[in-house]
């Protein structure tokens, strides 16, 4: 039988930088449809904005273009943690099965890897990701309680000095509870969508297909999740006591299909951060192959 000890592996560093790089390449493109989906969540019980294109709009016109990008570093930093950490983890997860049994992860096998990715990503990057949405939604506040963090590493500094270290892993429950079902879906059935599309797709076509109806089924399994990591990030007052708190409140007092308000900017950010994010990955991986251990296989994540 034909043997693959001889191919050269992969390292598991370049699993995590690939990773890394692939969010944060995903990120510079999705950017404010990520800041029109923090928007609208936290504004859903005003009734601030009528639509993601009502909120495109009102942004654009008060606070310029350059809004739109309100938060970017904290972003690339959210990936160069979150994501790396995630993404690595989970191929070292998959290249190890695929040695111990000589077979591609299971749907319950690969399921399981996504939840620990997820956990493990999720409390690496809970720090940026408190950053990312105070700075996001810095400028829908009264100029007189506005932060204006000038960055993400400002924004850091003045966090843990203000309101100590913890601070920094406000919200990180819902964080990880939401990572871990994020990854479950989004990592899971990436890779079972490949294989099930791959008697009639290869190359960028396969990696597209599969990656896009990952993001439509983690975009429906995670929009509440979601929600209420954001209003307990970006609460002052302790109206939360957390995840559980804020989904039997929002559904109380705004109604059931307020968790998922803002689906369609949330969709129109993970959708396409989940499709970029997994071409860029694949071919960040394809290129190391072929132009560091002379590999041309395709990738298997």
């Amino acid at each position: 039988m034909p043997s693959n000890v001889d191919k050269k592996a992969l390292p598991s560093y370049m699993m995590y930088v690939n990773g890394g790089l692939a969010g944060m390449m995903a990120t510079c493109i999705v950017q404010p449809l990520d800041l029109v989906k923090t928007r609208m969540q936290i504004s859903a019980t005003t009734g601030e904005y009528k639509s993601s294109f009502d909120c495109l709009a009102k942004v654009f016109k008060s606070e310029g273009i350059l809004a739109f990008y309100n938060g970017l570093s904290a972003g690339l930093m959210r990936q160069a943690t979150y994501t790396t950490g995630r993404m690595g983890f989970y191929q070292v997860e998959n290249e190890a099965y695929r040695n111990h049994f000589n077979a591609p992860p299971t749907l319950f096998s690969s399921m399981g890897m996504g939840i620990l990715a997820g956990a493990v990503g999720a409390m690496i990057g809970n720090p940026a990701e408190v950053a990312l949405i105070r700075m996001m939604s810095d400028n829908r506040l009264p100029p007189a309680e506005r932060r204006n963090y000038k960055n993400v590493v400002d924004a850091f500094v003045r966090i843990v000095k203000d309101e100590g270290v913890t601070a920094l892993w406000r919200g990180c429950t819902p964080t990880v509870g939401r990572a871990m079902v994020v990854n479950m879906v989004q990592l899971g059935s990436y890779s079972q969508f490949k294989g099930a599309f791959g008697p009639y797709f290869s190359g960028l076509g396969l990696h597209t297909s599969a990656a896009m109806m990952s993001g439509l089924l983690t975009t429906i399994a995670s929009m509440p999740l979601d929600m209420a990591k954001t209003r307990i990030q970006q609460q002052k007052s302790g109206e939360y006591k957390g995840t559980m708190d804020v989904l039997m409140k929002v559904s109380k007092n705004e109604g059931i299909p307020a968790l998922w308000k803002g689906f369609t900017p949330y969709l129109c950010r993970l959708g396409p951060h989940t499709v970029f994010s997994f071409i860029f990955l694949e071919q960040l991986t394809k290129a190391y192959k072929r132009i560091v251990l002379g590999d041309d296989s395709d990738s298997t994540i």
